[in-house]
């Protein structure tokens, strides 16, 4: 039977769709090769500051970029009615990290060699403020676009978030340094005893959490969790919330 989506969630899913539907324009603020020519030739560039600022957001924020604004939570959730299969974590989360270091590696390898950053230009091969605006870049972006929805289609819910993702780590650090210095923030709290134990946040989180088991010990702290609130909206007995807190 179908339900409608909460309206929070409605409005979460319109966001990220139009996220996606605008990357043509922002592909290149959100690139790993940008970031790695400007780093090779001593610029700091828009994809610099942008993975700058979702460090910083996510000491505030915990990942709820990826949850309320990043272009391809957009791609993956417009396919997900294809296979709405969760994955395991435990399995592939592994993967974006074997990914993530070589990569900034190499990215602070190269500006060394450049002598640092010399100069500023958050237009870096974006000279005319869209990232697609030649054929040849129609390559990057539907290879890009192929991955995660490939991804998703043939692997499960958010299947890309779990493995390829080279934004995703830099909140996961962000976050991990916040709940290490207990700092107030976005998070989600629970009261178990409100908990009906029915597992729908388990079975709706896109992130494939085991929700459920998090409210039971009064620990909502994931690595993973994406913050979108779907688990907060679909809870009958309001068990789960959001909260800005230390969590302590």
């Amino acid at each position: 039977m179908n339900r409608q989506l909460p309206l929070r969630q409605r409005i979460r899913k319109a966001i990220v769709i139009l996220a996606f539907l605008s990357f043509p324009i922002t592909m290149n603020f959100l690139s790993p090769y940008v970031i790695i020519d400007g780093a090779m030739n001593g610029i700091l560039n828009g994809s610099a500051v942008m993975f700058g600022l979702m460090f910083v957001s996510s000491l505030f924020l915990g990942r709820a970029w990826c949850g309320w604004v990043c272009p391809g939570s957009g791609m993956q959730e417009i396919v997900e009615p294809l296979n709405n299969r969760p994955v395991n974590g435990r399995k592939i989360d592994w993967i974006k990290w074997a990914i993530w270091v070589p990569w900034i590696s190499l990215i602070v390898w190269l500006a060394i060699r450049a002598d640092g950053y010399s100069s500023v230009n958050l237009l870096h091969l974006t000279e005319s403020g869209a990232s697609v605006d030649e054929p040849v870049k129609y390559i990057t972006y539907y290879t890009v676009i192929g991955l995660f929805i490939g991804l998703a289609v043939f692997a499960g819910r958010r299947a890309g978030c779990h493995t390829i993702c080279w934004m995703a780590p830099f909140m996961m650090i962000g976050r991990w340094m916040r709940n290490r210095f207990a700092w107030p923030s976005l998070r989600l709290a629970a009261d178990a005893s409100a908990c009906a134990d029915c597992k729908k946040c388990t079975s709706n989180c896109p992130m494939s959490l085991d929700v459920n088991g998090m409210v039971q010990i009064g620990k909502m702290e994931n690595a993973e969790c994406i913050l979108c609130g779907t688990c907060v909206d679909n809870c009958s007995k309001n068990a789960i919330r959001y909260a800005f807190s230390s969590g302590k």
